[in-house]
C-alpha cells in the first residue's frame, strides 16, 4: 500500500495535496493585508497632521509620527502587487535602494528653486518619486545637509507636502484594496487571476520575495564584502531604523507564512521556529544602523542573521512551495 501511495503521489499534479485555497486567500486578505493598509492610512494621517502642527525637524511629535508611520509601511511593504504598484505608489512611498543618490539631488533641486509644485498635491505627485516618501522625509528630518538648507519657510512647506503625499498614497492603496480584495479572493473572468492557484502563487511570491529583499538588500547592501563593508548603504540609517526594518519585515512575513501554512501544522511549526530564531538574532543585535559591519565581529553577527533568514527561505521553497502547488522552478523575481 505504501508503495502504491508513493507511486500515486509521483503521478499526481504537484498541487494535488495542497490545502483549500479559498479560506487561505480570504484569511490572508482579511487578517493580514486589509488591516495593515488601514493602520498605514491612520498613521500617515497622523504624520501629515503632525507636520502641519510643527514642522521643526527636531520636533518630538513629528519624529514620533514619522517613526510610527514608517513602521506601518514596512509592515506592508512586502505586498508589492495590485494597488501598491498602481501609479508607482510603492516607489513614491519608499524610493530605496537609491543607488544613484537621486533623493538628495531631487530635494536639493526643489529647495534651490523653491519649486511651487509643493503648493498642490496634484503637482507634487508629478515630481520625481526620489523627492517624495519616507526616505525624502528622513533626509529633511535627520540629515544636516537638509535641516538647514534654503529658507525655513520653504523647508516647512516641503515637509508638509511630503507628508501629505505619503498620506495620499497610503489612502489610495487602502481604498483600492476594497475593490481588489474580491478579485484576489475570487479569481476568474473578472479578476487579474485566472484561478485560485494563480492567486495563491501571488501570495507565495510576496512571501519569498520579501525574504529575499530583507536578506539580500536590507542586510546584503550594508554588509558589502569582507574587504569592503558598506555600512552607509544601510536602509534608513540616518534615523537608526536599519535593524528595525529587518525586525518589522520578519514579523510581517512570519504572520503571512503562518496563514499560508495554516493547514499543514508540521510546515507551520518549521517556519515559525525558523522565524523565531531569526527574530531573536535580530533583537540581540545592538546595532541599529548596521555600523558594526565595518568590524569583523560585527559583520559576523550580521552574517549569522543573514543565514537565519536564508534558513527560512529554504523551508519556504522546499516545504511550503510544494504544498501550494508551486514547483521548484518558480522564480519570484521573474514573476513566473
Amino acid at each position: 500500500m505504501r508503495a502504491f501511495v508513493l507511486a500515486l503521489s509521483l503521478t499526481l499534479p504537484l498541487g494535488a495535496y495542497a490545502q483549500e485555497r479559498g479560506p487561505i486567500l480570504s484569511d490572508a486578505i482579511e487578517a493580514h493585508i486589509l488591516p495593515g493598509y488601514a493602520r498605514l492610512t491612520e498613521a500617515t494621517d497622523e504624520l501629515a497632521e503632525a507636520a502641519k502642527t510643527d514642522c521643526n525637524p527636531t520636533s518630538v511629535a513629528l519624529r514620533t509620527a514619522y517613526h510610527a508611520a514608517f513602521d506601518d509601511w514596512i509592515l506592508v511593504s512586502h505586498l508589492r502587487f495590485g494597488p501598491s504598484e498602481a501609479e508607482d505608489r510603492a516607489f513614491a512611498l519608499a524610493f530605496w535602494p537609491d543607488t544613484k543618490g537621486f533623493t538628495p539631488k531631487a530635494l536639493s533641486g526643489l529647495i534651490a528653486a523653491e519649486d511651487t509644485a509643493i503648493q498642490s498635491q496634484d503637482a507634487f505627485a508629478e515630481t520625481s518619486v526620489a523627492g517624495r516618501g519616507f526616505f525624502a522625509l528622513e533626509l529633511m528630518l535627520y540629515d544636516p545637509r537638509f535641516t538647514d538648507l534654503g529658507s525655513a519657510e520653504y523647508r516647512c512647506a516641503l515637509m508638509q507636502a511630503i507628508t501629505a503625499d505619503i498620506n495620499r498614497n497610503a489612502m489610495a492603496i487602502d481604498a483600492d484594496w476594497v475593490g481588489y480584495a474580491p478579485a484576489l479572493a475570487n479569481p476568474g473572468e473578472n479578476s487579474p487571476y485566472r484561478s485560485e492557484d494563480e492567486a495563491m502563487q501571488e501570495l507565495y511570491k510576496t512571501l519569498i520575495t520579501g525574504l529575499e529583499f530583507t536578506a539580500d538588500t536590507r542586510l546584503g547592501r550594508p554588509m558589502g564584502t569582507f574587504d569592503r563593508p558598506r555600512p552607509k548603504r544601510a536602509e534608513a540609517r540616518r534615523s537608526d531604523r536599519s535593524l528595525r526594518h529587518v525586525q518589522l519585515s520578519l514579523t510581517a512575513l512570519r504572520d503571512l507564512a503562518a496563514r499560508l501554512s495554516a493547514d499543514h501544522p508540521d510546515i507551520a511549526a518549521d517556519l515559525d521556529g525558523a522565524f523565531a530564531a531569526a527574530i531573536d538574532r535580530a533583537q540581540s543585535l545592538d546595532d541599529p544602523a548596521f555600523a558594526g559591519v565595518a568590524t569583523p565581529q560585527g559583520r559576523f553577527r550580521v552574517e549569522v542573521l543573514h543565514q537565519s533568514i536564508n534558513d527560512i527561505r529554504a523551508i519556504t521553497s522546499t516545504e511550503l512551495g510544494p504544498t501550494l502547488g508551486i514547483n521548484a522552478g518558480f522564480n519570484s523575481l521573474d514573476g513566473d
